[in-house]
């Protein structure tokens, strides 16, 4: 990182915070806050790292050790790609709990970095090709009842709000007491999704790595008509000679990689080109400068980009920077409809207008955060 203009603050950090906040009964959204010794801030979020299950305090008190342990080595690094080379190697060894917690402090040290240099953070990772980002509505936590009729519902909704593609995963639980009887209800969810958006809305589907190979493909037969934009995560992408086998028996574009890490953890999905779309998340991947490496690495081999991001609006907004300046981006995830005051969560307040976001040009990622309304949604 080149030096810092005569002057201008240090980016040291000397203080850590995590602030949970509860979005709904089955969500929280940790959000984690640096401070350097010059009294500037920092925004990272660390949500999503304990699989399906609700986040407890118990597992926000692990969360915090985490990030602890990552807080020391920013504290003794000098920039961020100093963070980076100290911190990958203890985020490889510890799992998904360490990585998402090395992604949080690498998020806030850019939002710190952006600020004292007087620029947004996008302007420090390339060139800014787009001035919104496309978004899709993530309407799987927002579906109650989880019934065909439920998830028509809420399409609809996300729909009229604006959004010109919707996902959801209707899989979620499977296979059940009766495995049969879960998949014609998941299949008829998505169908259900589909004639209640009509056909000028993209429709996709998350599968959430339930399947194996020969169920993956009867259930992606049975959709064909459903016209799926992408076919997410059928089996786990870590599986990538059953992800290649899949991929060469179906006519729907595969898409995976939430929960990976670092450039190492997509080499072989891009390398063998398993998928059509990538899904590097922020706030698991390694950070920004990380997801971009990933998509510079999937961009060699015609493969595109949709960061995963069914999160709260920090980790949209440290997004929302990277995707400014992707060549090979493709959309946005956003866990729509989940908490209605979120948008309110951020100063200045979060805003989608016809299914985009608008790229800030204010300093670093360009949001604070609205204590009073956090800390009135506790864990």
């Amino acid at each position: 990182m080149p030096a810092l203009p005569k002057g201008m603050p240090r980016l040291a950090v000397s203080g850590m915070e995590l602030i949970p906040v509860r979005a709904s009964a089955r969500t929280v959204w940790l959000f984690v806050r640096l401070v350097t010794d010059a009294g500037i801030s920092g925004l990272g979020e660390a949500s999503d790292a304990f699989g399906f299950a609700n986040t407890t305090k118990q597992d926000a008190l692990r969360m915090e050790a985490e990030l602890r342990t990552f807080f020391g080595v920013a504290r003794n690094c000098s920039g961020i790609e100093g963070y980076w080379q100290a911190a990958a190697p203890l985020a490889r060894a510890g799992g998904v709990i360490a990585a998402t917690a090395c992604s949080a402090v690498q998020q806030a040290l850019q939002d710190i970095e952006g600020q004292v240099r007087g620029v947004p953070t996008h302007k420090l990772l390339g060139t800014q090709l787009r001035q919104t980002l496309p978004v899709y509505a993530n309407i799987n936590r927002a579906s109650l009842p989880r019934t065909p009729a439920g998830f028509a519902a809420t399409a609809r909704r996300a729909v009229s709000d604006g959004f010109r593609a919707v996902k959801a995963a209707p899989f979620d639980g499977f296979p059940g007491a009766d495995a049969a009887r879960h998949l014609d209800q998941g299949i008829a969810c998505m169908f259900a999704i589909r004639d209640a958006v009509g056909e000028g809305v993209e429709v996709m589907v998350d599968c959430h790595g339930f399947f194996t190979v020969p169920m993956a493909v009867e259930v992606a037969e049975r959709l064909v008509a459903c016209r799926l934009n992408w076919y997410e995560e059928p089996v786990a992408p870590e599986l990538v000679s059953e992800t290649l086998e899949i991929g060469r028996a179906i006519p729907q574009h595969l898409a995976g990689g939430e929960m990976l890490f670092g450039t190492e953890g997509f080499a072989p999905l891009c390398q063998h080109r398993a998928v059509e779309i990538i899904m590097p998340d922020v706030k698991h991947c390694g950070g920004l400068r990380e997801l971009l490496r990933i998509a510079e690495l999937a961009a060699k081999t015609g493969i595109t980009v949709a960061p995963h991001n069914p999160s709260g609006p920090v980790s949209t907004a440290a997004s929302v920077q990277v995707g400014a300046v992707l060549p090979n981006f493709s959309m946005l995830e956003l866990q729509w409809g989940e908490a209605e005051w979120r948008a309110d969560l951020l100063e200045p307040a979060e805003r989608f207008a016809a299914g985009s976001i608008l790229v800030p040009q204010t300093p670093g990622f360009g949001i604070r955060l609205n204590e009073k309304l956090a800390r009135a949604h506790p864990i």
